[in-house]
């Protein structure tokens, strides 16, 4: 054969021998019902464990917030008592310096020795968890952090108790899953619904928490994970109203239902200033940690470097230790004097970014709301007024919806802490403002980019598939070359040479009806018209000829027909009629599939205005009529 020849052009993947000659039977069953989601009674099952998560995670939750109480105690007070306590009361004198420090050696050692996955703030660890490990956590981390978490808050540390707690429940719920016999999307779900149990639990704050497990760990939203994560959430909320009380954690006072245009505009401007703040919290955050990483010493001592900042912070500002619940409280329901905002918003901020940068054990929920609640008190002098602690409510979840581009979790966060209903549309418009910010000037979130820094890429973007919108109707082959069964050597040559199909190497085989008989791929015809270039073209198609090819349905989503390509390994697939499987209908190829997401990038890259508006008609060419 000469170097012209057509069949010479690039050969397929080898076909795969002895697949099934169609889709499986579950695969017809699900096209044939085809709805808007996809999932199965199994979510039931899930359900019912994911419940059991949530109860255990709300135990978690009093468990780590009554220990958190019991070292504060220890530390600061030298008493035995679970009974929880600021910090900032106590009479230690400049001795409050080593407190910090004290503890930082103690998680250091910890983190060296026991396990170095109970440093960070927790969420990471778990986002890190469901992408790379499986959704598998190890057991002994489902007690190391809750206990490194515990001294480091109860040392003065500077966080926030729920990522600590996130991570906790979702050790437990990964724990349960490990001892069953669960997909990794399964095991990704239990782990999921522990960590919003703990959220739920620890804030009674039970849609916040789903969302936030939606918009930072589920990464998707279909009913096979939201439904067995809501309800877990929703049973930890339930079970938090008997072991730690119904809520609201931070009450306010009555707001007015009706914000002014005045009020809106401060909005706006609580929003921008909150984005900007987001920004450089998150900066000075990861500022810290590129510093550590630079000091010539072990990082297990990093986090005593970063004690003995917290320390001398708390001595200056005693307030900016600990959990800083209380102070939450205080900004949201009372007019707090300008000295303090400015301690809470600085020194807060300061020792939290170089405590957190150390690789210290603790959360970043708590310290965001109190740095945005510090940032709308000192608004509130200059903003309309709207009530007390109105400013701050609206800066702090303008501030939290910035830091963790996650704005629907902040702003029902914000609703549910403080039960506040008539701060909706403030709280809408000044955290869509925040999270315009902070998506237009950082590539990630104070929790992605950790994640990042270990190698790893996430997307928190949400869009519908290409492929589960079109169909294989929409960009098959309707008219591929195809070969009789009884085509000789010449005969094949000669249909070749005449249409020379571009790209096409699987060929379907149709008998004297026009029905389909089976494929030969491009490699065996070359080898086939090889073997049989001096038998005078006696020889026909059929000897080569696959039996029982792969194929799809014109009316099956493309995403089915890729899951297909991918298992059986094959690129080209014949289409068949549903009704009547032996009529061939066309062919489709991987090429098919990407022009399908072509489509989609066209409709987001090509611009075009569909009407114009004429402001001038143009003068008329037609003759006007005589007058007579």
């Amino acid at each position: 054969m000469n170097a012209n020849d057509p069949i010479r052009e690039a050969a397929p993947p080898p076909y795969a021998a002895g697949k099934s000659s169609a889709p499986s039977r579950r695969e017809n069953a699900a096209v044939n019902e085809l709805g808007d989601f996809t999932t199965t009674v199994r979510v039931i099952w899930l359900s019912v464990i994911a419940v059991g998560i949530g109860v255990l995670s709300a135990f978690v939750a009093w468990a780590l917030l009554r220990l958190i109480g019991l070292f504060t105690n220890l530390f600061f007070f030298q008493r035995w008592s679970s009974a929880g306590m600021s910090p900032a009361g106590n009479r230690l004198g400049a001795l409050e310096v080593l407190v910090p420090v004290g503890g930082a050696v103690i998680v250091g050692l910890m983190a060296r020795y026991g396990s170095e996955r109970i440093r960070g703030h927790g969420i990471p660890e778990a986002i890190e968890s469901i992408l790379m490990q499986g959704s598998r956590i190890e057991p002994r981390l489902a007690i190391l952090k809750p206990l490194s978490s515990a001294i480091s808050i109860g040392s003065g540390g500077p966080f926030g108790a729920e990522g600590p707690i996130i991570m906790t429940g979702g050790a437990f719920g990964s724990l349960v899953a490990q001892f069953m016999r669960m997909t990794s999307m399964e095991r990704r779900t239990l782990l999921v619904a522990g960590a919003a149990g703990g959220m739920s639990a620890t804030f009674a704050s039970p849609v916040a928490a789903a969302l936030l497990a939606v918009e930072l760990l589920l990464f998707e939203w279909k009913p096979r994970s939201l439904i067995p994560v809501a309800l877990a959430s929703a049973a930890a909320a339930a079970t938090r109203r008997y072991i730690l009380g119904p809520g609201p954690v931070f009450p306010v006072p009555a707001h007015p239902l009706l914000i002014g245009p005045a009020g809106l505009l401060g909005c706006v401007l609580v929003g921008l200033l909150a984005g900007g703040l987001s920004v450089l919290l998150t900066m000075s955050v990861y500022a810290a940690e590129d510093a550590f990483r630079k000091l010539p010493i072990h990082w297990m001592w990093w986090p005593a470097i970063g004690g003995m900042v917290v320390g001398l912070g708390g001595l200056w500002f005693p307030r900016a230790l600990g959990v800083g619940y209380d102070t939450i409280d205080l900004l949201v329901a009372h007019t707090v004097p300008g000295h303090v905002l400015w301690g809470i918003l600085l020194v807060k901020w300061l020792i939290w970014a170089v405590a957190l940068g150390s690789g210290t054990s603790g959360g970043v929920l708590a310290p965001l709301l109190l740095i945005g609640g510090a940032l709308g008190g000192l608004e509130a002098t200059f903003l309309p007024h709207e009530g007390i602690g109105f400013w701050p409510l609206i800066s702090m979840g303008a501030v939290l919806g910035g830091t963790i581009r996650s704005p629907f979790t902040a702003v029902v966060f914000a609703l549910e802490v403080t039960h506040d209903m008539n701060a909706l549309l403030p709280l809408f418009l000044a955290v869509t403002i925040s999270h315009t910010v902070t998506v237009l000037t950082m590539r990630r979130s104070i929790l992605t980019e950790k994640v990042s820094r270990r190698g790893y890429h996430l997307s928190s973007e949400y869009a519908v598939d290409p492929l589960e919108i079109f169909l294989v109707r929409d960009v098959m082959q309707t008219e591929p070359l195809t070969f009789s069964s009884s085509a000789t050597r010449e005969e094949l040559l000669a249909q070749l040479r005449s249409r020379n199909p571009d790209g096409q190497g699987l060929f379907p085989i149709l008998d004297a009806q026009e029905h389909l008989m089976g494929v030969v791929t491009r490699a065996d015809l070359e080898r086939w018209a090889q073997e049989h270039s001096s038998n005078n073209g006696n020889s026909s198609v059929s000897e080569i000829i696959r039996l029982h090819p792969v194929t799809a349905y014109p009316d099956e989503p493309l995403r089915v027909v890729a899951n297909r390509m991918a298992e059986t390994g094959l690129t080209r697939l014949p289409v068949i009629d549903r009704d009547d499987p032996a009529r061939l209908d066309g062919m489709l190829s991987l090429r098919d599939l990407q022009a399908a997401r072509l489509r989609s990038l066209n409709a987001e890259r090509c611009r075009e205005r569909v009407l114009r508006l004429r402001i001038l008609s143009r003068p008329s060419t037609r003759a006007k009529p005589a007058l007579h």
